[in-house]
């Protein structure tokens, strides 16, 4: 069974999503979630879930020995950003190439980059009179938002839509479709291997 690490920066609604899931299917492990903010309220759903946890600073990322570390002793297949903010270092991506998977709340490459989340991109893409928005799940390189596309879903953008109903739109479609894409990879990567 291949091990999954998720790192978060907020509540953590789409972490225990996909731990719920993984303890159902049984395909994958979630293992262990990495936070960069010790007040962050996905540190207690972790808690509460019976995951373990380990707080961090931005410092301890960019140096990445001490993340690499945990990772190593955590035997870590994969790892997840889920409403994770700071870029991942080079030497952890090169590291865990192909094996890194995140999600936008946005159709990419619109809507994406430094600074491009949560309500920021809800209303950006109102500002811009978008029809359509949605997710895309995609593999983590060295740049924001900028890895390889491994799936998209869509929502219509209406008239009436502000950032808050927007963001429940593809909160929905976060929640159906992450887990589902994350394990769909892993089963991939385990394909390949044989």
């Amino acid at each position: 069974m291949k091990n999954i690490a998720i790192f978060a920066s907020g509540s953590g609604s789409n972490a225990e999503n996909i731990i719920s899931y993984f303890n159902r299917t049984k395909s994958a492990n979630v293992r262990l979630i990495l936070c960069n903010k010790p007040e962050a309220k996905v540190l207690s759903r972790a808690e509460r879930l019976h995951v373990k946890s380990v707080a961090f600073t931005k410092a301890e990322l960019d140096d990445t020995s001490r993340i690499s570390d945990i990772l190593k002793e955590e035997r870590i297949d994969y790892i997840v950003l889920a409403g994770f903010l700071l870029l991942v270092p080079p030497a952890l991506i090169e590291e865990y190439r192909g094996r890194i998977i995140n999600i936008h709340p946005a159709l990419l490459p619109k809507f994406g980059g430094k600074g491009m989340y949560g309500d920021r991109v809800h209303k950006a893409v109102i500002e811009a009179g978008e029809t359509l928005s949605g997710i895309t799940i995609h593999h983590v390189n060295e740049l924001f938002d900028s890895g390889d596309t491994i799936f998209q879903a869509t929502v219509p953008v209406t008239a009436t839509d502000t950032p808050d109903s927007l963001a429940e739109k593809v909160h929905a479609l976060e929640y159906r479709y992450f887990p589902e894409i994350i394990e769909q990879e892993i089963q991939k990567s385990e394909a390949a291997e044989k």
